[in-house]
């Protein structure tokens, strides 16, 4: 099995930055695709940004493009979100999330799941 543990997360200004990272632990040869999720009270979880298993394909939400970039570094079983021009509704749980087999991933059909951490930019 593989573990993911998010870290980074905090309260941020509106237009400031912050960088997400992602941690995986475990059987991390069988985890490839990554993604970042994010959910608030009330909503649907939704989608933020996917990146192949050699970082060579990413994608992002509309809402995020042009501000926020996912990474990783295989060497290290990491994957980050750098998140700047941060905006008040940018304020949600972001989840990190990996796949077993699949290179890269469309839509939210991942196997493991981080626990989640609280990203909370103020006006």
């Amino acid at each position: 099995q593989v573990r993911l543990v998010e870290s980074g997360g905090g309260l941020v200004q509106a237009g400031g930055s912050l960088k997400l990272s992602c941690a995986a632990s475990g059987r991390t040869d069988s985890s490839k695709a990554k993604a970042w999720f994010r959910q608030v009270p009330g909503k649907e979880r939704e989608f933020v940004a996917a990146i192949s298993w050699n970082g060579g394909r990413t994608g992002y939400a509309d809402s995020v493009k042009g501000r926020f970039t996912i990474s990783r570094d295989n060497a290290k079983n990491m994957v980050y979100l750098q998140m700047n021009s941060l905006k008040p509704e940018d304020t949600a749980v972001y989840y990190c999330a990996a796949d077993r087999f699949s290179a890269y991933v469309v839509g939210s059909d991942y196997d493991y799941w981080g626990q989640g951490t609280q990203v909370t930019v103020s006006s």
